[in-house]
């Protein structure tokens, strides 16, 4: 029996934040540590200022790029009234992915407690690009890699993950632009 070999995906993170910088964004870091480490292509990686029309901004531009398959934020899933991550994100899907803030909630409540019904966590699929927006702390952006988007963005988990779904997308996408 051989084992299949990974189909590494090629992911674009994003902070959201009006006070980190590259110097202390410890979430951005551990995401691109977890993305590199899994065998995955981190494409471009920024700090946005939490602003609807900014995030927005650079996020078009990602899932126009046929280059990137995938893209992670941090930050701006809260109630603080500058929290504006699902209401930038939610209008560019084509498709909302339900069931990764119910499982992400679900995971965190073994971690927080009730303190999780306060994470908007949301995912969804926007011109081939599948997104997935988690809150802002180490610990949710760990719970949410780990126990979550690892698997899902693994061609080897079975019986199903997002990658095949990725790749045929994204060949659309450049056999379009040729």
């Amino acid at each position: 029996m051989t084992v299949a070999e990974l189909n590494p995906v090629n992911i674009a993170v994003l902070t959201v934040s009006d006070t980190r910088t590259p110097e202390n964004d410890t979430s951005g870091d551990l995401l691109v540590e977890r993305v590199q480490s899994a065998g995955h292509n981190l494409v471009t990686r920024t700090i946005v200022k939490d602003d609807i029309y900014q995030m927005r901004a650079v996020v078009s531009g990602w899932i126009a790029d046929p280059e990137i398959e995938a893209v992670i934020s941090t930050g701006g899933t809260g109630f603080y009234a500058r929290d504006s991550t699902p209401e930038a994100m939610a209008p560019l899907f084509d498709k909302q992915i339900e069931g990764f803030g119910e499982l992400f909630r679900q995971l965190s409540y073994e971690e927080i407690g009730t303190s999780t019904v306060q994470s908007r966590a949301l995912g969804g699929m926007a011109n081939g690009t599948v997104i997935f927006c988690l809150p802002g702390s180490n610990g949710a952006c760990r719970t949410g890699w780990d126990r979550i988007l690892n698997e899902q963005l693994d061609s080897r988990q079975g019986p199903c993950n997002f990658v095949g779904l990725l790749k045929r997308f994204a060949a659309e996408r450049k056999e379009a632009l040729i």
